[in-house]
């Protein structure tokens, strides 16, 4: 066990953002399967905006990678223009 006050503090704080992180990245998850399912163009364009503002987001915060953001952007966008 930790002997120091900061690293009881580290301990605590990462604790907190892994979950947060967790939840943020499950909730892409899931909104990027609700995407990857619809069938309807104009439901589709209308929830893509949102969907690759979360990757971003996760991106920008190092939850996935940059590439993998792009990667599942790009993917998104050719399934939706494919409706």
């Amino acid at each position: 066990m930790a002997n120091h006050k900061s690293a009881l503090k580290r301990i605590r704080s990462s604790e907190t953002k892994r979950l947060l992180n967790r939840y943020q990245h499950k909730t892409a998850r899931n909104t990027i399967k609700k995407l990857r399912d619809m069938t309807d163009k104009k439901e589709a364009e209308k929830l893509y905006p949102e969907v690759t503002s979360m990757i971003d987001k996760l991106a920008k915060k190092n939850i996935i990678h940059a590439n993998k953001a792009a990667n599942l952007k790009s993917n998104l966008a050719k399934h939706v223009a494919s409706l």
